[in-house]
């Protein structure tokens, strides 16, 4: 559980911090604390990342014997685990100081993992199949 919420953390975290970045990129006119902090979160919550799907994954195959919903939870955590790939390509290029996405889009994209925690939240507590 522990490593659900800090996986979850940075899925939330890190979009948000890279809109300040890019702030911080454009006011000092290069690298700064927040891009340090940033990359320093992604690259934790990786481990806790693979560790949180492992142990979704040994429990949907020994606990529920991946029961239909079960399914559909792990198709939920794909997508969020894409979200964190895609997060991470944007950290890359802005540790290059390439920041390409809008403002706007860096707070849809944000809001899109939100979207899809709650997906999973509901698909786990209500078990619809």
């Amino acid at each position: 559980m522990l490593c659900v919420m800090g996986w979850m953390t940075s899925i939330f975290a890190v979009p948000r911090a890279l809109i300040y970045w890019k702030r911080e990129h454009a006011k000092l006119g290069g690298f700064g604390p927040l891009g340090d902090l940033t990359i320093r979160l992604y690259r934790f919550s990786a481990g806790l990342g693979v560790i949180a799907v492992a142990t979704g994954l040994w429990l949907g195959w020994q606990v529920w014997s991946f029961a239909p919903w079960v399914h559909v939870k792990l198709t939920l955590v794909l997508v969020l685990a894409l979200h964190y790939i895609w997060t991470g390509v944007l950290v890359r290029r802005a540790r290059r100081g390439e920041f390409r996405e809008s403002d706007l889009f860096l707070r849809i994209f944000n809001e899109i993992s939100v979207v899809a925690v709650i997906a999973i939240l509901w698909v786990v507590v209500v078990k619809p199949f």
